[in-house]
Order: structure tokens, then C-alpha cells, then sequence
């Protein structure tokens, strides 16, 4: 027995000491891989979150670390192909020397194959993800600046460095053609978008930005003759008026623009732009109609998309809705279009109020052409309380007109929603004030 035991010794001891030798070196070699991978993975995380006032900051430095990180920017696709295939590479040697390391340190023929497979599967993936991807993308989001300056040099010498820069050559061109082979033309709509849009309105997302978003979804839908103002409140100018008269006007309805018409309103002729009469105000023998300019006339159905563009091309703010027959339906200013995107838009001569009286708890008197959703923001409705009865309408006066088929004249009334709307006053054009007796109190 005593001889046999350090025969049995000596024939161990050069197994294990070969085992513990190739484990290191394997050891060693996986964390350097792993560096490479996190390297890999925060380069990308860097270069492709960096926002333009980043690029404009490297413009302006003008060194040579900074021009190398433009023009590997200058390359997205080449870029990201080599980051790509480089830590693909570093992760395929990580496993394979990680599967070699565990096989020498756990003999799996004593173990079941589920131990194996959680150990070799799923251990490895975790510390491959936690160690080369989560890790040093959460490092490089906070880091920026520091891991775009570090990898620029080792980056741009991967990419020229063959088999790397083969690789990158054919990945590239090859996700072109498949890009080309499967490319197709995907429409979508605005119904599409508003029904996205209304999806993604969460609690972080204030009232005023979602109503922006739903302005400019809705922008190419809607029409001229949705947003301008009609011609019966419209402010004009009989072109037979004598200066001191225009002058008079002008300072009783305060714009800087006014619309020029012959013998009746819907006969517009030009648009006069006050600036143009401050040099002969003086003078009452002037002919004021000589510095009157050409209208620019639009049909009811502009989509006011289209309407912005005119207006950015001729350089005007004023436009003249007309109708089918030719003859003047409402004005509509570059103004009223943005409106559209960014809600209402106030001024010094706007009022902030809705002008109304109030004669007891259950009797008001409104104007006609005050707006249905101000009326119901007075009496404290849901804006959709007559959205069966307005049909186009947007004013009272118009929700009277639309619900009786006609301009109701003094005196007649309409009762809808437990509301009896009396006409004070009207005219053959429109309603002009309006009496509003709440029933059932």
C-alpha cells in the first residue's frame, strides 16, 4: 500500500495542474472579450443617441478627434455593420470559451442535462447580456461625449482592417438588396394617425401639446370655409367712401387690413392695407382707392394646407373665401390657418371674454355669432350639448338658422335642450342678439 499511494499522487498531480493552467489563460481571454463586447455595445449606444446640438458642438471644436467622430457619423450604416460584427464575433468567442471553462470545472455526466442547460444556456446568456450589453449601454447614455472620444480611433481602424472591413462590405450591400427586394410603399392616413395619436395620450402628455398634434393631423383635412370669418361680420369698405369716412372706419374696427367692395359686401374688389394710407392721412383730396391691392381670392373648399402655402409664396395674410357663384362669402387670414395648429392666438384688440348679459339665474341675453362652445362654456354644458341639432354651425345664430331652416325673425323662438332661444334682434343676413330662457329650473 505505502508504495502505490505516490505512484497514484504523481499520476494526478500533472492533470490538475494542467487544468488549472488552461483555465486561466480561457479565463483571462473571456473578460478580455467581454471588455471588447461592452466597448462594442456602449459605441453604439453613444454614437447613435447623440442629439444635433452634440454634432454642431464637435463641428465647432474643429479637432482631430472630433472630425474622425463626424466622419464616422458621416457613414451610419458602415458604422453600425462594424460595431455589429465585432461584438458578434467577441460573443461567439466568449460562449465557445465559456462552454470550455464550465466542461473542465463541472464533469456534466454526473449531473442531468436541465443542470447543464441552465449552467451552459442560460448562465451565460445572463452574464453575456448583464456584462456586454445592459451594463455599458446604461454607462454610455450617461457618458456620451467620454465613450464617443474613446472609441473613435479604435473604430475607425476596425473598420479598415480586414476581415473586418470584408464583413462590413458585404453586410452592408447585402441589407441593401434585401432592403431593395422587400422594400414597399406603406400609406397611411390621417383617420390612422388620429386614431394613433389618441392612443398614445397618456398622463404625461399635457392638453395644449396633444392639441397641437391633433391640429396638425387634422390640418390637411380641413377647408376654408371651416375657418374663416363669414361676411356678415365682416369689416369692409364701400369702394364710394370718402377718405375721412375710410379713415373713420378704420379706427372704429382697429385691423390692419380691410376689404374693399362695390356697390354690395360680396363684391369684393380689392384689400386695403392701412400702412399704405398713414403717408396721405392728411391729405382728404386723396384718392385712397389708387393704394387698394389685388384680393386673393380662394374657393370654400381650400384645404388650408394648401392655403398656408399660397400664403408663404404671394406673402399675404388675407384671403377672400368665395363661392360656387363667384361672390364673397367670408375672409379668411394667415392668422385663422395657424390657429388651426396652435389654438387660438390673442392680440391686444381680442377680447377675453364672451360678451353676455345676464338678467336672472334662469335668463341671459347673448350675442348671435357667439360660439357655441362659449355659450356652453358660460352655462357650464358638455361642449357636445347640441352637437345633434348645429349640424355646420359654429354660432348661435347659425344653430338657430340650421335647426329652423331659416333666419328666424324677432320674436321667434327655438327650445332645444330644455333651453328656449328667443330672437331680440335680426336682421335678412343673420341673428344679431339672442334671448336664452332655461326651462324646467
Amino acid at each position: 500500500m505505502t508504495s502505490t499511494e505516490p505512484s497514484s499522487y504523481l499520476e494526478i498531480t500533472p492533470s490538475i495542474a494542467s487544468f488549472e493552467s488552461s483555465s486561466v489563460v480561457y479565463l483571462i481571454l473571456i473578460i478580455l472579450l467581454l471588455i471588447v463586447s461592452a466597448l462594442m455595445s456602449g459605441s453604439e449606444s453613444a454614437y447613435f443617441s447623440l442629439k444635433p446640438a452634440d454634432l454642431e458642438e464637435l463641428k465647432k471644436e474643429n479637432t482631430n478627434k472630433s472630425r474622425l467622430i463626424l466622419k464616422l457619423l458621416s457613414s451610419p450604416k458602415d458604422l453600425l455593420a462594424t460595431i455589429l460584427i465585432v461584438n458578434n464575433f467577441v460573443n461567439v468567442g466568449v460562449i465557445l470559451l465559456s462552454t470550455i471553462v464550465i466542461g473542465e470545472i463541472f464533469p456534466f455526466e454526473h449531473y442531468s442535462p436541465l443542470v447543464k442547460f441552465l449552467i451552459e444556456v442560460v448562465g451565460i446568456t445572463f452574464f453575456l447580456l448583464l456584462l456586454g450589453e445592459v451594463a455599458p449601454k446604461i454607462f454610455a447614455n450617461n457618458n456620451q461625449k467620454k465613450v464617443v472620444n474613446l472609441m473613435a480611433v479604435p473604430l475607425n481602424s476596425l473598420s479598415k482592417t480586414p476581415p473586418f472591413s470584408w464583413a462590413r462590405w458585404l453586410l452592408v450591400n447585402s441589407s441593401f438588396f434585401i432592403q431593395k427586394m422587400g422594400k414597399r410603399h406603406s400609406v397611411v392616413n390621417s383617420d390612422e394617425l388620429e386614431q394613433a395619436l389618441a392612443l398614445t395620450k397618456d398622463e404625461s402628455t399635457s392638453d395644449d401639446d396633444h392639441k397641437i398634434l391633433e391640429g396638425i393631423v387634422k390640418f390637411g383635412k380641413t377647408e376654408a370655409s371651416e375657418i374663416m370669418t363669414p361676411r356678415v361680420e365682416v369689416e369692409a369698405i364701400d369702394k364710394n367712401m370718402a377718405l375721412d369716412e375710410v379713415l373713420h372706419d378704420i379706427m372704429e374696427a382697429g385691423y390692419s387690413r380691410m376689404p374693399v367692395y362695390e356697390n354690395q359686401p360680396d363684391n369684393v374688389v380689392g384689400i386695403l392695407y392701412i400702412k399704405d394710407l398713414l403717408a396721405h392721412s392728411e391729405s382728404l383730396s386723396f384718392d385712397w382707392f389708387q393704394v387698394v391691392r389685388k384680393p386673393f381670392f380662394v374657393p370654400e373648399n381650400k384645404k388650408i394646407n394648401h392655403l398656408l402655402q399660397d400664403f408663404r409664396k404671394m406673402k399675404m395674410h388675407m384671403a377672400i373665401v368665395v363661392d360656387e357663384y363667384g361672390g364673397a362669402s367670408g375672409v379668411v387670414t394667415l392668422e385663422d390657418v395657424l390657429e388651426e395648429i396652435v389654438g387660438d392666438i390673442t392680440d391686444e384688440f381680442d377680447e377675453n371674454e364672451v360678451i353676455f348679459s345676464k338678467l336672472d339665474d334662469n335668463t341671459y341675453i347673448f350675442e348671435g355669432r357667439t360660439s357655441i362652445n362659449d355659450f356652453c362654456k358660460v352655462l357650464e354644458l358638455n361642449y357636445n350639448a347640441f352637437d345633434d341639432d348645429r349640424g355646420e354651425a359654429e354660432t348661435l345664430g347659425g344653430l338657430l338658422t340650421e335647426k329652423a331652416g331659416r333666419i328666424l325673425k324677432n320674436n321667434e323662438y327655438v327650445i332645444l335642450n330644455d333651453f328656449k332661444f328667443i330672437v331680440e334682434s335680426s336682421d335678412k343676413r343673420r341673428v344679431k342678439t339672442i334671448k336664452l330662457v332655461r326651462l324646467n329650473a
